[in-house]
């Protein structure tokens, strides 16, 4: 016996010890030279600074001269202003190629094979706008998102980093069902994955979402615009029923995200404590103080506007979602700038889909118009989006540790902010997905 018990203690003094040597860092690989460096966590610009990233695609160490190793790859960027990848906190990616068409109805002229591989080009031309994360909320089939998402993780196509819903969770015939058809038309399964129509039914779909794989769960609290027979201006699931969302949701360590207009139910969903409110168009003084005191994020699509009354004009959207949006544009601003003002916590969120997905990063261009300053909408886009994904820790910035997510345009957008619509190099963990010509 004493033999064996002397290799064991052995054995675990080994383990120890090895367990106390100091880990050694990632090997670097390559070194990118910024000309200017936008530093979110300090809101400071920062010039000639080199960003050393490691064979693991996380960032080794940002300085002002560090020791390049030999054989590392050296990107030139000293020209331009270099700023964390960005994150769009409200996408949906995974519908399909609408084509100027955002009628959900188009989901019943195709294929569910048909939407995925349509979903394609949205995925590369998000990542190339500069958008190397997204919390994608909601697909009408459901699980598409599911799909795309690990069709990028596992490098079959290009796309940003994705974090998704699974499916709507909503009422029956509500603000994310598929609604306009006939009534004896029976839908097939992925067009009513997540009707609920009671907590106990809304916990059953947020338990079915988390075995297939969901990220993060998405209701509906409010009516919405782009739906058949909806009211932007009602409410929809009862405070029970997304106080039931949020307490299972937390069981699976997922956040909710809630889709709301109207102010009661915006209210309803700072209540029940959901992460976020999408939209939160109509909100009042109440739900922003009420979003203030929750620590809530406002998710505010305020530039998608534009598309829709584009698509008015030129024919192409229907009357009585035309009917919905009017006057919910301008309202929507004006909310945004009363919550800027009030101090409440706002994220970068484009409702991507609406506006063709090369078309989200002009929505900073519209938050600076409404009060932000340039720092605080980048901010917006990627300090405290990584803080709504609860991924600060490798998301969000520009700092050791972190996913190198690094995107860089060739003029300063602290001093323009349109000079965000021309982003000309892309990285995604340490890869290259755009750069100069």
């Amino acid at each position: 016996m004493r033999p064996t018990l002397l290799s064991v203690a052995l054995l675990i003094l080994s383990s120890i010890a090895a367990a106390q040597q100091p880990q050694q860092p990632p090997s670097v690989i390559t070194a990118l030279r910024a000309g200017k460096l936008i530093d979110v966590t300090h809101s400071r610009l920062l010039t000639n600074r080199i960003i050393l990233i490691g064979e693991n695609g996380t960032i080794a160490s940002v300085g002002t001269n560090p020791e390049i190793p030999p054989n590392t790859k050296i990107i030139d960027l000293s020209h331009s202003t270099v700023f964390p990848g960005l994150i769009d906190c409200h996408t949906h990616l995974a519908d399909g190629s609408q084509q100027g068409n955002i009628d959900p109805i188009y989901q019943l002229k195709h294929t569910a094979a048909e939407i995925a591989l349509e979903s394609v080009p949205n995925a590369r031309m998000t990542l190339e706008s500069g958008f190397t994360t997204v919390r994608d909320v909601g697909v009408y089939r459901a699980l598409t998102d599911i799909a795309l998402r690990d069709a990028i993780a596992k490098g079959y196509i290009p796309g940003p980093r994705m974090f998704v819903a699974g499916a709507y969770i909503t009422i029956s015939g509500g603000a994310g069902a598929m609604t306009g058809f006939a009534p004896d038309i029976t839908l097939p399964w992925d067009l009513r994955y997540g009707q609920a129509d009671s907590p106990w039914q809304v916990r059953q779909k947020i338990r079915q979402l988390a075995h297939d794989g969901a990220d993060h769960i998405k209701v509906l609290s409010s009516g919405a615009v782009l739906t058949h027979g909806s009211d932007p201006q009602s409410q929809e699931f009862t405070p029970e029923e997304l106080a039931a969302s949020v307490d299972e949701a937390k069981h699976f360590n997922m956040r909710v995200a809630a889709h709301a207009h109207s102010p009661e139910g915006i209210k309803n969903a700072i209540r029940a404590g959901v992460a976020s409110v999408e939209h939160a168009t109509l909100i009042d003084d109440e739900g922003i103080a009420l979003a203030k005191q929750h620590g809530t994020y406002l998710d505010m699509d305020i530039y998608d506007d534009e598309c829709i009354q584009e698509e008015g004009k030129n024919g192409s959207m229907t009357a009585d979602f035309l009917q919905h949006d009017r006057d919910l544009g301008e309202k929507q601003r004006q909310n945004f700038t009363k919550a800027l003002h009030a101090g409440v916590k706002l994220s970068f969120g484009t409702d991507a889909g609406v506006c063709e997905y090369d078309r989200s990063i002009r929505q900073f261009a519209f938050m600076v118009k409404c009060g932000m300053t340039p720092m605080q909408a980048i901010q917006s886009a990627t300090s405290s989006a990584a803080d709504l994904l609860g991924k600060s820790e490798i998301l969000g910035s520009i700092e050791p540790g972190k996913y190198a997510d690094i995107v860089a345009a060739p003029d300063n957008p602290l001093d323009d902010i349109r000079a965000i619509e021309h982003i000309t190099f892309v990285m995604k963990e340490g890869k290259i997905y755009k750069q100069p010509n």
